[in-house]
């Protein structure tokens, strides 16, 4: 349902292709709502044939540019203002690391070290975007900025958050080395 609304988001925009939508997808919500080809024209199928979207313009090689109908304009605002997000509970990370004393304390480093490193490479990937982006004064580019900072700081919190277990973990460690010489 969301990639649903993601597109009409898009194409609330402006009116864009299928390819041109797939190239916003990955320069814009890729962090947020990650989605192929085949979703994204599949997508586009059904919001046709459902009347929330129109084909605007057909190009070369079967190229179709689609629009938002008043119809898809007033779907994309219900969703906004009457449908509440849903909260994921589920956390793969998190639960993982609930378990991290079945593996060996060399094996946990690793593993909030892999959190560490994949974050700050995460965050140089969205400075890198940020700094592509041709920020515009219009909406799409005012709460686009708004997710994009989002994005950094939940990688910059778990890059700090991943640390702070690996302090906690060598203080931990040192206790145990403390407590095994005094015996």
């Amino acid at each position: 349902m969301s990639l649903r609304n993601a597109l009409l988001g898009m194409l609330a925009d402006r009116p864009a292709s299928g390819y041109d939508l797939l190239q916003r997808f990955k320069t814009s919500l890729a962090n947020v709502w990650p989605a192929t080809q085949s979703q994204i024209y599949t997508e586009l199928t059904k919001l046709a044939d459902t009347g929330l979207i129109v084909v605007r313009e057909e190009g070369a090689r079967g190229r179709k540019e689609y629009a938002l109908t008043d119809e898809g304009r007033t779907q994309l605002r219900e969703w906004l203002t009457e449908t509440k997000p849903k909260r994921v509970q589920r956390n793969e990370m998190l639960l993982r690391v609930f378990f991290l004393g079945v593996v060996s304390q060399a094996q946990a480093r690793d593993y909030f070290t892999g959190i560490e490193t994949g974050t700050a490479k995460a965050q140089a990937e969205l400075a890198e975007l940020e700094a592509r982006i041709e920020w515009d004064d219009d909406d799409f580019s005012l709460y686009g900025r708004i997710a994009m900072e989002w994005g950094q700081r939940f990688y910059a919190m778990n890059q700090q958050w991943a640390q702070w277990a690996l302090d906690e973990m060598a203080e931990r460690q040192k206790m145990t080395e403390r407590t095994a010489r005094k015996k």
